[in-house]
């Protein structure tokens, strides 16, 4: 798979009219939803690069992420003379760019697409690592293909569009990668074999040592800022900052790992339960996915707790954190059987085992792990009576 430009922002016209010129185009499409028509569009909509280009409009929500949408994408796609030399620009949050990039990936075998999420959500996740697709049967993601887009553009103005609970939904994200980010664990290695190099020139030693511990105490850190950051009053310099972080550490994994054999599956760290919340909530009243993901984090870093070991404090320190900031689901005992079922469709399950990644410590990264149906409810009790 094609790796991926992902362009941090600080002049967007000048930005997208790069990444537009490094593509093939005979016509270009402007994919964006109801909201993001109203609110995102007229941002760019005045660049020369896009002069011209034909907007394609969905409902928006989660909800319309649907084989009915993807139609009337084909459809539109169809009626205006696209070629697999066409370009597409999907604008908006993780709904258009999924449903968009799948459009592209598959109308004509394949046309050319750039993603310009306009959510915190979309930006630290959907838009970056190639998944496209589509919800069918009542299940997420259910329908899809790994298709980079030929660039992804990050721009913080648009996240001054967004409401509070939407800035948390895309937070639940950055506050995973926190928590998986390895690159402590990796400089620690990569600076023991740099050290044997080096022999007996001590001062380049020295420095180096400095260097990394200061590289390492950074990492570190990074899920302790996420956890002192205030959602209530955002500090949107300081969040860009930790924005640009987020998406290495999804990067990073994203490039050692393409198509989810082995390590991508880190990026799942409470999506097997946060899926079956999400799916649950479809059938009464849908909540935002970033708050499934964050339900999901309470009980699998309990599991983590109970199974591989990761520390009860900062297990603790992190529920305490989503709790106060997204509060919780109501769920009740009833409950389990469905979600129980719901788990067993995760793309990451082998025969009838549910797959879950969980976690040492942070940065230490226990994939394909299984629970009992026993330990599954433990869990579910914990997210459901607290601690």
């Amino acid at each position: 798979m094609e790796k991926q430009k992902v362009i941090i922002s600080t002049k967007l016209e000048t930005e997208v009219a790069t990444a537009v010129g490094e593509c093939e185009r005979d016509r270009i499409f402007i994919l964006v939803d109801e909201t993001t028509e109203r609110l995102c569009l007229p941002l760019i909509a005045g660049f020369d690069s896009v002069r011209g280009a034909e907007v394609i409009t969905i409902g928006a929500t989660d909800e319309n992420k649907t084989l009915e949408s993807l139609t009337h994408v084909w459809s539109c796609l169809q009626q205006g003379g696209a070629t697999r030399h066409s370009l597409m620009i999907n604008l908006g949050g993780g709904m258009v760019t999924d449903l968009g990039g799948f459009a592209a990936s598959t109308f004509k075998r394949g046309m050319n697409y750039i993603n310009i999420p306009t959510t915190l959500l979309a930006m630290v996740d959907a838009s970056v690592g190639g998944k496209t697709g589509i919800n069918f049967g009542g299940l997420k993601n259910e329908i899809g293909v790994f298709n980079t887009a030929k660039s992804v553009i990050l721009d913080t103005l648009f996240l001054r569009t967004m409401d509070h609970e939407n800035i948390c939904s895309g937070y639940a994200e950055m506050l995973k990668h926190g928590l998986i980010q390895r690159e402590a664990i990796e400089e620690r290695g990569k600076a023991t074999g740099r050290r044997a190099e080096l022999g007996n020139e001590r001062r380049e030693e020295r420095q180096e040592a400095i260097e990394e511990r200061g590289e390492r105490r950074e990492e570190r850190d990074m899920w302790a800022e996420l956890l002192n950051f205030d959602l209530d009053v955002i500090d949107y310099h300081q969040l860009s900052r930790m924005l640009e972080d987020s998406v290495k550490v999804k990067e990073r994994i994203v490039e050692e790992d393409p198509t989810e054999k082995g390590i991508r599956k880190a990026l799942n760290l409470g999506h097997t339960v946060g899926h079956a919340f999400e799916a649950l909530a479809l059938k009464r009243k849908p909540i935002l996915h970033g708050y499934a993901v964050a339900y999901g984090l309470i009980c699998e870093l309990y599991l983590s707790t109970i199974k591989t070991g990761f520390p009860v404090e900062k297990m603790r320190q992190t529920v305490r954190f989503i709790t106060e900031n997204y509060g919780r689901m109501p769920i009740t005992c009833d409950n389990y059987p469905t979600l129980l079922e719901l788990m067993t469709h995760d793309k990451k399950n082998v025969g009838s085992d549910i797959n879950f990644t969980l976690l040492g410590d942070i940065g230490d990264i226990r994939i394909n792990q299984t629970a009992t149906k026993e330990e599954i409810e433990e869990a579910l009790d914990f997210y459901r009576e607290g601690f």
